[in-house]
């Protein structure tokens, strides 16, 4: 554990200042307006219909921080800002930086929520909104290109295995997969409107003759069966223990005699305070669902065989939203 000084207490208790900067010119979209052309402070209020005053002090703000440079009083994307941050980029974590957004106002209730106020009028718009939830899915897209293929090389998964991708969003694990397995096929379960997401990039990929888009709740509805592998990735910290024993039921029904279940999330140790993030990420749960958070794998594997499923294990201890905890229905 760290030592904490004077000094490093105070650098953690302003932290917030330069999420804040950053936050801001991410939801103002700064950096594609900027990586389109250079602007000045008064070029870029009149586009926003901004305050003068306040949109130069942020892209001052903003350019210290390394984002953009600055000269004579004309603004610019500093080198592989625009990449990572414009709308126009393939590459960009801009809704990502979106989703933190949301995440940003809800953590200004931790102090109302620990001290029992439920603060439901301070609530973020929730996932009903097509703006929040496009961000959402295009922010775990980005966040997860770079460890979808990992985890299907720790999965190890078989050509002759039909997967089932509970709440697969736009298709990043179906598709590393399906890679990994060329003689797969898969289920694609998720919202509607996600499910259209999905057949858009699977469908760039050219994987859509071995993807079944099924559309559904996973809170409402059975998920479709007839499956040998399922994963439920990033699911269950949004849910209380008693929701994923009703969900991992649901997908023991999917799933053949001797099919597999995965289970991705954050695993803590029994101690809950390692690994760090996954206990900050709890706190993210607290201050966004009713009764979600980060489960150890003893919580996660009482649930599993609650729901009926033998032979739990630990495949991958957690880092950052990395565990990996394996099940399976049995044959008879």
């Amino acid at each position: 554990m760290p030592k904490h000084t004077a000094g490093s207490i105070l650098a953690q208790a302003r932290g917030f200042m330069e999420s804040c900067i950053l936050l801001t010119a991410g939801e103002l979209d700064l950096f594609t307006i900027l990586s389109r052309r250079p602007a000045t402070a008064v070029e870029i209020a009149a586009s926003l219909g901004g305050d003068e005053r306040a949109v130069r002090t942020l892209l001052d703000a903003v350019t210290a921080l390394g984002y953009l440079q600055k000269s004579d009083g004309v603004y610019r994307c500093a080198e592989g800002i625009s990449e990572l941050l414009s709308a126009d980029s393939e590459e960009s974590v801009l809704p990502m930086v979106h989703h933190m957004m949301g995440g940003y106002r809800s953590w200004g209730r931790l102090t109302q929520k620990v001290r029992g106020a439920s603060g439901d009028e301070d609530r973020p718009v929730g996932f009903d909104d097509p703006a929040r939830l496009k961000a959402f899915i295009g922010g775990m897209h980005v966040v997860s290109r770079d460890r979808t293929r990992q985890v299907a090389e720790t999965v190890a998964p078989r050509d002759d295995e039909r997967m089932l991708d509970v709440g697969g969003a736009s298709g990043s694990y179906v598709m590393a997969f399906l890679e990994r397995a060329p003689g797969m096929v898969a289920t694609l379960f998720d919202r509607p409107p996600v499910v259209e997401m999905a057949r858009q990039r699977l469908g760039d990929a050219g994987l859509l003759d071995r993807v079944t888009l099924a559309p559904g709740d996973f809170y409402v509805d059975e998920l479709p069966g007839g499956h040998s592998l399922a994963l439920v990735s990033a699911i269950i910290h949004q849910n209380s223990y008693e929701q994923n024993v009703e969900l991992f039921g649901k997908v023991f029904r999917a799933l053949e005699p001797g099919g597999r279940i995965l289970v991705r999330d954050h695993v803590l140790d029994p101690d809950r305070t390692t690994p760090v993030a996954g206990a900050i990420f709890a706190i993210n749960m607290l201050v966004n669902t009713e009764g979600g958070g980060c489960y150890t794998f003893d919580e996660i594997r009482e649930g599993l065989e609650e729901a009926g499923f033998i032979d739990v294990r630990l495949l991958q201890r957690d880092q950052v939203m990395d565990g990996l905890v394996e099940a399976r229905r049995p044959r008879a």
